[in-house]
């Protein structure tokens, strides 16, 4: 069976789940520290999304850092088929959630110009989260391809 970077049990694999973990984290925290989030459905969607992604990749880099440490192979059928639909649904989710909080801060930002009006609207801040969740997704788009790829050869 060929291994993969970033496939499950592997150092890259644990590394991998690691930032999403991280990302995801400082995500939810650039939101949460911003006045006022909970007022916008998307920003809420937004952590929502990121506390799934966030316990999904801390329990997938645990069962990694477990893998590696017994020097077990997690790559067989079973374990590839739930890994791979965890992935696309929380690739999916984190997706959506970035979209939606990104259009929704660019409505206020630029065509409402809420940011220049309103102060105390933390406008960077909600900026800042919606990019951290954006880069989240990109390596939950790149596990989530990687786990197609081994349960293709499985």
């Amino acid at each position: 069976m060929k291994e993969l970077i970033g496939g499950p049990g592997t150092i890259s694999g644990m590394m991998l789940r690691i930032g999403q973990f991280l990302f995801a984290s400082a995500s939810i925290g650039a939101m949460v520290s911003a006045l006022g989030f909970s007022n916008y459905t998307a920003f809420c969607y937004l952590i929502a999304s990121m506390g799934l992604q966030v316990l999904w990749s801390f329990g997938l880099a645990c069962l990694d850092a477990y893998a590696l440490r017994l020097k077990r192979d997690l790559q067989n059928p079973v374990l590839v088929s739930l890994f791979v639909v965890g992935d696309w649904v929380t690739a999916t989710l984190s997706l959506a959630a970035a979209c939606s909080s990104a259009g929704v801060a660019v409505l206020y930002a630029k065509d409402l110009d809420f940011c220049k009006t309103q102060q105390v609207l933390p406008c960077a801040r909600f900026d800042i989260s919606i990019a951290l969740a954006f880069v989240t997704w990109f390596f939950v788009a790149i596990s989530s391809h990687v786990m197609l790829w081994i349960l293709a050869s499985v």
